[in-house]
């Protein structure tokens, strides 16, 4: 093979259109059989089976929501509730803390565990950039199923089959990176006054921007560092 023809099929690999996802006989099977009602729920919203999404969690409503895109922005779908997850209010900030994170992520195809001892698994991305910066420690942090959790958010197996589909679906689509955006709340003016004595309510305060972008915009701020604190782009 010249030496042409093969970096021609290296760049291919590297730069197509498509990533690889992970897949299992699970995860097939998940699809086979939660694909077609997910795509008529979808379709009774007037959201188009396979578009991008959007996730948060807020940890005090056990609440993991996802939106869809529609046009120029997104739109809610569904609501899935948060078996569990550990440590209360308050991101994780070293291995072993049994704190579940909180902050902006990106999920990418490789994130994808479909042959997880927890049933399905999504890496969040945990530590991210400014979690990097700061020095915290602790990895593998997931939404998975097997209600259980010492650092994760923890579906019911129901609950991380829709939500597994949902984002593979998207990923085999065009989407190439998914937010997760993960708050103790919602960062309305009550809650953050109700939780202005908080030890770490500088940190929450700093969260409250892209969640506000995103209440005006329905799309998620993108997100930067700059001393140790998250930025934002509109």
């Amino acid at each position: 093979m010249s030496k042409f023809i093969f970096s021609l099929l290296l760049g291919l690999v590297l730069i197509g259109p498509k990533p690889l996802l992970p897949d299992s006989k699970l995860a097939k099977n998940v699809r086979a059989k939660v694909w077609p009602r997910l795509q008529d729920e979808l379709n009774a919203k007037g959201l188009k089976p396979g578009s991008p999404l959007y996730i948060r969690i807020f940890k005090e409503e056990d609440a993991l929501e996802v939106w869809v895109k529609s046009g120029r922005s997104f739109k809610f779908f569904k609501s899935y509730n948060i078996c569990f997850f550990s440590g209360g209010l308050g991101t994780k900030t070293r291995k072993g803390d049994l704190k579940s994170p909180e902050g902006f992520y990106l999920i990418r195809p490789g994130q994808l565990n479909p042959a997880s001892t927890y049933h399905l698994a999504i890496n969040i991305g945990y530590p991210n950039k400014l979690e990097r910066a700061k020095g915290y420690t602790g990895d593998a942090i997931m939404i998975h199923g097997i209600c259980a959790s010492d650092g994760c958010y923890a579906m019911t197996n129901e609950g991380i089959e829709d939500i597994y589909t949902l984002i593979y679906q998207a990923f085999a689509g065009a989407q190439k990176t998914m937010h997760l955006d993960i708050f103790p709340f919602r960062m309305d003016e009550a809650h953050m006054k109700k939780y202005a004595g908080s030890s770490v309510i500088s940190f929450w305060r700093n969260l409250k921007p892209g969640y506000d972008w995103f209440e005006r915009s329905q799309m998620p701020a993108e997100v930067g560092l700059k001393n140790k604190q998250y930025t934002f782009q509109y």
